[in-house]
């Protein structure tokens, strides 16, 4: 199967949707588990890989309005994962 670059395209935007919502129903799901809204770490991590997969995307499509929110929203989620990182190490 030979698949056009709009194509392919198109499946790096839909992947990004998919992966970021994704974190949303992973979170819903593990608060109901828990009884108690709570973010897991996976979350974050949903999260760099559907910004970035969407940012990709933004960066093709030429779109600065689109491009400015998934990278700033990339920093939100790496400081995130670094913040958890510390909590555990200082834990340890």
């Amino acid at each position: 199967m030979n698949l056009s670059r709009e194509t392919l395209w198109l499946v790096v935007g839909f992947a990004g949707q998919i992966a970021f919502t994704g974190r949303f129903v992973l979170q819903w799901l593990y608060s109901e588990y828990k009884k108690r809204s709570v973010i897991p770490v996976s979350f974050w991590y949903l999260s760099i890989v559907g910004s970035a997969l969407l940012l990709a995307y933004a960066i093709y499509r030429e779109d600065p309005v689109f491009i400015a929110g998934q990278a700033f929203g990339s920093i939100v989620y790496l400081r995130n994962l670094q913040l958890i990182a510390r909590s555990k190490h200082l834990k340890d």
